[in-house]
């Protein structure tokens, strides 16, 4: 592992702002999208940030090329595709009549994009290894934030010389979930790689309609005072109606490590064989999907990486899409904003460092996917609020991580005429310190997983996640892609 940091080898060439395409009568247009007890949930959630790294296996890409024929397309495409989702380019604002903040779009709003050039290696960003988490900053740009308004969504673009490029996003997850930003980013490459005149299908056209989203219990207020309640009880001096967000008051440890690892199906499946076997409770039948196959050995493995009291807390919070679901049924596919059921496992660590621990994880999973499952679990009730009110206030002596993103959101599938992305990286873990999912890059039909930690924790993660799929026949190291 190098620990030579990428910052130096960055050089912005333009700051610009893209409009929504003046020729469409929706950028002519106010529009006001307001917030429902869905999005307040994530109001001072960290900015979530993305980067996608291409590199076109055809032919590199020469500097002309990019400068007079790529980038030209990519601002284009995404002017068109802003003007189907036009609060994008607005701005989260807060009202003075209005109880809750709203999204508000004025014609002439823009989204922030960076254009940036680096000489960094290319292959080294775009693979698994552990690396510094720090080499990744400079290629996700800032979310424009103050106390009166907010960006929704902020981009970077960065040409490697010769080699490919990286598209990055850096969005309020007030505004949007993983499900719409992944519906954006596919929209936006769909029109750059097919053309103007191309037409989006449904299910990449957002719907913004908001009637099935009842709150007569005034569920968004509630989330927003929880949130007031966090920053008091940290002593943290703010102003309730700021729309700034909520940073953590120590600064990220300087070992942090980046890497990614892999699970083929094939060991998922033997994972899946050695859960059953150890069951606890042969008469209840387990959810076990490929996704919470793969969170029970993540989960195990970072507790074990941790080491420590056996007697500690653990933590596991996890977010499902709920479009479609139960109890919102009218909800499309295509919803705009977030849309995600949210509840956590309580464990005590030394029940995952046993034997049976991936076993014992996989359970606990299960029976909290069950409950998500037939609604938007963790969420639309008053003791979920206090529920979400004590996962926050909870202190440094419990372990908690977060599950982000899914490997169903069809992130590799966002191509913008050159090819797949060789690598999706979640960035913004280095902030939150949960672990990222997504579908394998390789169109396997695996998992992958991003992980942050510490270097010692690192080291120990990654032998007990190779161990783990050892034991059960399957890959018996990190299984780069790269």
């Amino acid at each position: 592992m190098a620990s030579k940091s990428s910052a130096s080898t960055l050089q912005v060439s333009e700051l610009c702002k893209v409009t929504p395409a003046a020729d469409s009568p929706e950028s002519a247009t106010q529009f006001t999208l307001p917030l429902t007890y869905l999005d307040t949930t994530w109001f001072r959630f960290p900015p979530v940030e993305l980067v996608y790294f291409y590199k076109p296996t055809a032919s590199p890409i020469p500097p002309h090329s990019f400068y007079s024929l790529l980038l030209p397309k990519l601002k284009r495409s995404l002017s068109l595709t802003l003007a189907q989702f036009i609060p994008l380019a607005g701005q989260l604002r807060w009202p003075p009549k209005s109880p809750t903040p709203v999204v508000i779009y004025t014609p002439g709003d823009a989204v922030s994009v960076t254009i940036a050039e680096s000489t960094a290696d290319l292959d080294r960003l775009a693979g698994d290894a552990p690396r510094e988490a720090a080499e990744s900053r400079p290629y996700v740009p800032q979310l424009e934030v103050s106390e009166t308004t907010a960006s929704v969504v902020s981009l970077q673009i960065t040409y490697f010389r010769n080699r490919g490029f990286s598209v990055a996003i850096t969005l309020n997850h007030a505004v949007i979930d993983g499900k719409t930003t992944a519906m954006f980013l596919r929209a936006w490459a769909s029109i750059c790689k097919h053309g103007e005149n191309h037409r989006l299908p449904k299910e990449l056209t957002p719907s913004f309609n908001r009637t099935a989203v009842e709150d007569p219990s005034d569920l968004a207020t509630a989330y927003l005072n929880r949130w007031d309640e966090v920053l008091t009880r940290q002593s943290i001096t703010y102003n309730p109606r700021s729309l700034n967000v909520f940073q953590k008051v120590s600064p990220p440890p300087p070992d942090l490590l980046r890497a990614t690892f892999q699970l083929s199906p094939n060991s998922i499946g033997r994972l899946r064989e050695k859960i059953l076997s150890h069951r606890s409770n042969s008469h209840e039948r387990l959810h076990l999907s490929s996704f919470v196959v793969t969170c029970a050995l993540v989960a195990v493995c970072l507790v074990k990486a941790r080491g420590g009291r056996r007697d500690r807390d653990v933590y596991l919070v996890w977010s499902v899409d709920c479009r479609a679901r139960l109890d919102l049924a009218a909800i499309p596919p295509n919803y705009f904003g977030n849309c995600l059921g949210v509840d956590y496992l309580v464990a005590e660590a030394g029940s995952l460092m046993g034997e049976n621990g991936i076993a014992v994880a996989a359970e606990k999973i299960s029976e909290l996917v069950r409950g998500v499952a037939t609604a938007v679990g963790g969420v639309n009730s008053a003791a979920a609020v206090e529920k979400m009110g004590r996962l926050r206030s909870v202190g440094p002596e419990v372990q908690k991580f977060g599950v982000a993103g899914s490997h169903k959101l069809g992130f590799y599938q966002i191509d913008f005429g050159l090819g797949r992305p060789v690598k999706m990286e979640t960035t913004s873990l280095d902030k939150t310190r949960g672990i990222s999912v997504a579908e394998s890059g390789d169109g396997s039909g695996g998992i992958e997983v991003g992980v942050v930690l510490v270097g010692h924790e690192m080291q120990a993660f990654e032998s007990f996640f190779v161990q783990a799929l050892k034991d059960v026949g399957g890959c018996g190291h990190r299984c780069s892609r790269l």
